[in-house]
């Protein structure tokens, strides 16, 4: 039997390290939440080093909650926390199944037991994230059956806590109303972690990096002019943080290509294909005052 164990090797040999260095990589700001991710790895990597060291241990708790407004990295953020625990051998597969209540809650007697325990079957090794969890619950609707899927979840995390990882998102005021719904349902949950919203010079970092990942770039009045659209957008509905920003993206290489086709019988440059211009970003609908595309797919529910 070993005597002493390396931590920092073992952080280093498991993968993990890499794994919080891509989370790193991935996610611009959002400091409290991977603080809480690496403390998490620590306290999985210590129960590890106290297991082969032959130390009383105690299978941790792991379920979580995430709350915050769509865009702020929520499912990133589930993915590389599957791979972690993957590595560490806490989940078979490490994979990640991602649901919502059409998935669990049947229309009828009978339907729901059987759609939510082949979910269950599906997350098995892996981790089950479950987006609008707080849609599970509908107080004063007799006809409604989410209370079941609840019931089969709760069942099901406590039986199988080696078998699969529940991760309820969404809104924070609407899953505090969910909790309180089900007192057995939130001391299930052990990590309670909060996604905030990014500033706007956070957005504007997003957005150098969405460009520079497809060889694009701003020049100086278009830079000037998409930090008054980052302002002007999140005061509009429909706002989703990273996911509204690439949005806007797309729509600006959009207008450029348009542009670019203009300047027919014209050769152009590298640099004219990179570069975006302020008329790119200033046609947006935004400076009028109105959310524009495929942000209105994203609504929030108050």
């Amino acid at each position: 039997m070993e005597s002493s164990i390396d931590l920092s090797a073992e952080y280093v040999e498991s993968g993990v390290a890499n794994v919080l260095a891509q989370l790193d990589l991935e996610l611009v700001g959002l400091i409290p939440v991977k603080t809480r991710i690496k403390e998490i790895a620590a306290l999985l990597l210590v129960e590890r080093a106290r297991q082969i060291l032959d130390l009383a241990t105690k299978k941790p708790v792991l379920h979580m909650s995430f709350t915050g407004r769509p865009g702020t990295g929520k499912t990133t953020v589930a993915q590389r926390i599957s791979q972690i625990l993957h590595k560490l051998g806490y989940l078979r597969k490490g994979h990640v199944v991602t649901v919502t209540r059409d998935d669990l809650v049947g229309q009828y007697v009978g339907h729901t037991a059987p759609k939510t325990k082949e979910i269950i079957k599906r997350a098995q090794g892996g981790v089950l994230f479950i987006d609008e969890a707080y849609y599970l619950y509908k107080p004063g609707n007799e006809r409604d059956y989410g209370a079941e899927a609840i019931e089969i979840l709760l069942q099901d995390m406590e039986e199988q806590r080696d078998g699969f990882l529940v991760i309820f998102a969404g809104y924070k005021d609407q899953m505090e109303t969910f909790y309180r719904s089900n007192p057995g349902l939130y001391s299930r949950v052990a990590h309670h972690i909060d996604f905030p919203d990014y500033t706007n010079e956070e957005l504007m970092q997003i957005a150098s990096l969405f460009l520079a990942e497809q060889n694009y770039s701003f020049n100086l009045e278009a830079k000037i002019s998409f930090e008054n659209y980052i302002e002007r957008r999140r005061n509009l509905p429909f706002f989703a943080n990273a996911r509204s920003i690439r949005n806007a993206i797309d729509r600006i290489r959009l207008r450029q290509a348009n542009r670019l086709f203009s300047r027919k019988g014209e050769k152009l440059t590298r640099e004219d294909l990179m570069t975006i211009e302020e008329s790119d970003v200033k046609a947006s609908r935004v400076f009028l005052g109105e959310v524009e595309g495929h942000d209105l797919a994203t609504p929030q529910k108050k």
